[in-house]
């Protein structure tokens, strides 16, 4: 089988951890008998570097015309001066505005044999398996109007989160169906304590969830949840909410696992193209050190061959090879923790994973 991958390498640490994800795909294609056609844009601070915009015309053009866009970072601080107009994250805002991605998944899955690594007791954590899912195209991000103006004699700034009942609901639909194929539980959360879009948002997926009666249906504030998430984890299965809580949301969770660098995510649409990239900002001051974890953007490689090519068995076979290399006892730095363990830099830690995936480990 054929496809064709759009490669946003992006800035900082982006290049280093999207060459080990091609490395594992490759292994894939050869193993599997496919072609993977890639195709490299630029977004970011390198787009604008070269371009003068952090999302080219012609980038979006082509994540279009391909079968799936796999992204690695954007982001830098010598960025922090430009107008906010077009700094480099603009362009990740803009590409998944363009391509209508308006549903992240961010699955949290414990590995055995990472738990030492978690800051979190073993009895709080193992066996711990979560998918948050994020509406990614609406909410406060988005939101309008938005900017700067003056307010009682004074500077004040001002961002607004608005959701349509047509949002809410086609996320919220996302959230059922996944859950159907898990445990079939759903906790939607929100604010409606004290905001007006969170009693709204809540209403939406009231309703829809009666298309779902199999499915339990739960609802927590966001701050209990941030709570929960650190006190009793294995509470949850599939967990809803809106863009701004889903972002801080996930980033708490990543820590259960020990690091930000585990974490992967799919961003779909309705129909067309999906983009896939770790959860892991561009960390510029580890640029070119070989020292950051791949293994969120390699898990990013599995969600891309599962979601958008719907091939299972390589999927199955990139994650198995992730957990094998783990229980091997190889770590990169932000997951060493002992020197039973043998650390690992970036190139080598993907070497490993596609070896292990070719069979040859």
């Amino acid at each position: 089988m054929n496809k064709s991958i759009l490669v946003l390498k992006g800035d900082g640490i982006g290049p280093e951890v999207v060459n080990q994800a091609l490395k594992v795909l490759d292994a894939v294609a050869a193993k599997f008998n496919h072609k993977f056609e890639y195709t490299e844009g630029l977004i970011g601070g390198v787009a604008i570097d070269k371009c003068d915009v952090p999302l080219p015309d012609d980038t979006l053009e082509l994540a279009k015309k391909s079968d799936a866009v796999f992204l690695g970072a954007v982001g830098d601080w010598k960025y922090d001066t430009l107008d906010p107009e077009i700094r480099p994250e603009k362009g990740l805002l803009g590409i998944r505005k363009g391509l209508g991605l308006f549903a992240n998944l961010r699955p949290v899955r414990i590995f055995d044999d990472l738990i030492s690594s978690s800051p979190l007791k073993e009895d709080l954590i193992k066996g711990v398996d979560i998918m948050i899912i994020r509406e990614l195209t609406g909410g406060v991000y988005f939101g309008e109007p938005k900017g700067e103006a003056p307010k009682d004699g004074e500077r004040a700034a001002f961002n607004t989160m608005i959701y349509k009942e047509s949002e809410v609901r086609r996320i919220a639909k996302v959230a059922f169906e996944i859950a159907m194929k898990r445990s079939k539980k759903v906790c939607s959360v929100d604010k409606a304590n004290v905001l007006d879009v969170s009693r709204f948002w809540r209403e939406i997926v009231i309703d829809e969830a009666k298309n779902y009666p199999e499915v339990e249906l739960t609802h927590q504030y966001v701050d209990n949840t941030a709570m929960q998430l650190v006190i009793n984890p294995k509470q949850f299965d599939v967990i809803l909410t809106s863009n701004l809580f889903g972002d801080i949301l996930s980033d708490e969770a990543s820590v259960l696992s020990g690091s930000l660098g585990l974490l992967p995510s799919a961003s779909l649409p309705d129909k067309g193209v999906g983009m896939y990239e770790p959860c892991h900002g561009s960390a510029p001051n580890l640029k070119g050190l070989d020292v950051v974890n791949p293994i969120a953007t390699i898990l990013s490689a599995s969600m891309m061959l599962k979601y958008s090519f719907d091939m299972k068995e390589e999927a199955e076979a990139v994650d198995n090879a992730v957990s094998e290399i783990l229980k091997q006892g190889y770590r990169t730095q932000d997951i060493f923790v002992n020197d039973s363990q043998t650390l690992v830099g970036t190139s080598k830690m993907g070497e490993l994973i596609k070896e292990k995936v070719k069979g040859k480990r």
